[in-house]
């Protein structure tokens, strides 16, 4: 109840909370159609969290239409936020030229290491599997 008030408020930190609950059924029935509103409501004030479940829920489909794209954006703004999680998943996106980003090498390795800086597991083992391939691996990467 104090969830949809503070949200329904603006908080973005209970849209993006009220948005889980209603996402995992936890204290209400599972609703992904409320789910992804309140997590957009939170994800549009900047709520890197809500970004990356809004973004999720576009790519699978649950509560809103599918949309790689708009899948995508978000996470593009949650990684650009500095979310771990975010960065490796983007970084996917941007190697494989998924969501309709063109494929870019450059920009999947860049958010790799953002995320493997921050020990993102995926991320370390994607560079690291990328330097043993040599593939499309800049030489000042090779260098680390």
């Amino acid at each position: 109840r104090y969830f949809r008030l503070a949200a329904d408020q603006g908080v973005a930190g209970a849209q993006a909370a009220l948005g889980a609950a209603y996402y995992r059924g936890e204290g209400c029935p599972i609703d992904h159609v409320k789910a992804a509103h309140y997590y957009r409501l939170a994800a549009d004030q900047g709520d890197a969290k809500a970004q990356v479940n809004f973004a999720k829920c576009y790519s699978r489909g649950e509560g809103v239409s599918q949309n790689f794209g708009k899948a995508v954006g978000y996470l593009r703004l949650a990684a650009d936020q500095g979310h771990t999680l975010a960065q490796c998943d983007y970084a996917q996106a941007c190697l494989h030229g998924a969501g309709g980003l063109p494929q870019d090498y450059g920009e999947g390795i860049r958010y790799h290491r953002l995320a493997a800086d921050n020990g993102h597991p995926d991320s370390l083992l994607a560079l690291g599997a990328m330097l043993i391939d040599d593939e499309h691996v800049p030489a000042d990467v090779r260098a680390l």
